[in-house]
């Protein structure tokens, strides 16, 4: 993923955005990047990547998805999916 592809699409909130987030505020927990425009507070979806993103920043590295975009996208959609799936079916 590049730098302005959202990583909470919910919000619409780039992996740029995360990345200087994380370098600004230095987050102790992952959950504290909830504060940067709400992400992942919505359907989900982000919430493990978001912890990835944490953990890559905690450890010093570079705060990397290793997903492009289309495939991130399309897992996400399929996430939605079945999420609405399950609602449906515990009715």
């Amino acid at each position: 993923m590049n730098k302005d592809d959202n990583v909470c699409v919910c919000h619409k909130v780039s992996l740029g955005k995360l990345q200087s987030f994380l370098k600004r505020e230095n987050p102790t927990v992952a959950s504290q990047l909830s504060e940067c425009v709400e992400a992942g507070t919505s359907c989900g979806w982000c919430i493990p990547f978001l912890k990835k993103l944490h953990e890559q920043h905690t450890q010093g590295t570079y705060s990397e998805l290793g997903l492009d975009s289309d495939s991130y996208l399309t897992q996400r959609k399929e996430y939605i999916k079945q999420k609405k799936l399950k609602k449906q079916k515990d009715g």
